[in-house]
Formats: C-alpha cells, sequence, structure tokens
C-alpha cells in the first residue's frame, strides 16, 4: 500500500498537470490580439495573468526546500504591468515556469511534506506551501479560462463537459 504522502504528491502533480492543460486549450482558442483584452481598466489580461502565473511558479518552485520562495530576482509588481510580448514569448516563459514545478514536484519525498519551508519570510509547512500554490494556481488558470472563453465567443469549444439541453 502506497503511503498517504506519495499518494499526495502524485495527486497534486496530476491536478497541476489538470490546470496546464486546461489552460493551454483554453488559450489555444484566442488570437494573438486577445491576449492583451482586459474587461475593463482594473482588470487583468490574459498576457498579465500568464506572466504573474510564471513569475510565482518560477519563484516558489525554484530551491522550495531551501530558499524563500520569494526569489530576489523576481519582479512581481512588473508581472501586473501590460507590454507587447509575442505569443511565442508567453509561452515560453510559462512552459519555463512549469517545468521548474515539474522538476521540483518529481525529486519531493512523502518525507519532505512536514519539513519547514520559507514564503516573504513565513515559515510554513511545506505541505502548506504545495497547498498554497494549488489554490493560487487554480484560481488563475479559472480566470486565464474565463477571459480567453469570453473572447473566443462563438467560437468557443468546450474544455469540459458540454452543456446538455434540459
Amino acid at each position: 500500500m502506497e503511503e498517504s504522502g506519495v499518494v499526495y504528491l502524485k495527486t497534486v502533480e496530476k491536478q497541476f498537470r489538470a490546470m496546464k492543460d486546461l489552460a493551454e486549450r483554453a488559450l489555444a482558442q484566442v488570437q494573438e490580439e486577445d491576449l492583451f483584452w482586459r474587461p475593463h481598466e482594473e482588470s487583468n489580461s490574459i498576457s498579465v495573468l500568464m506572466k504573474h502565473l510564471s513569475g510565482n511558479l518560477r519563484s516558489r518552485w525554484t530551491d522550495f526546500l531551501s530558499s524563500d520562495g520569494e526569489k530576489p530576482w523576481r519582479r512581481r509588481d512588473e508581472e501586473f504591468q501590460e507590454e507587447t510580448l509575442s505569443r511565442e514569448e508567453l509561452f515560453s516563459r510559462w512552459e519555463e515556469a512549469w517545468q521548474v514545478l515539474f522538476a521540483t514536484l518529481s525529486g519531493l519525498k512523502a518525507e519532505d511534506l512536514l519539513r519547514t519551508v520559507t514564503i516573504r519570510g513565513e515559515a510554513q509547512k511545506a505541505l502548506e506551501a504545495i497547498q498554497q500554490q494549488v489554490y493560487h494556481t487554480a484560481y488563475h488558470v479559472g480566470q486565464l479560462v474565463y477571459l480567453a472563453k469570453a473572447r473566443a465567443g462563438h467560437g468557443w469549444q468546450t474544455l469540459t463537459v458540454p452543456r446538455r439541453p434540459s
């Protein structure tokens, strides 16, 4: 029988892979100019959300067990500034960040879950930090999907179970 920590780590990896896949299937349905659309001035665009998630994932998962999750090289405030990046540049950053996450997750052991890690100077159990990342990532992936669906309009191809007539 598998240890609960091993099952947990496998489950988390499966969930992260599903979130990445969901976001990428949504993003495949929008044009490059749609990446920069915002419903209003206080909203984030798809490109801003991609930059933020990429920066967050890289920072949190680089040296996860041994250094603060908020790295000195991260420029969080800049992640929320709109800049005209090509689709290729956005997806390059995106892919690099997810690879950091998956490489780190694959190296974790069940006994690591109760180790203390630091995020923004606050100590917490690794399991708590992982759960926070699952929550944070799911939150922003949902935003990405919503924005992509809004831009795709009638051409939207459902990503999950399609609606059925009553």
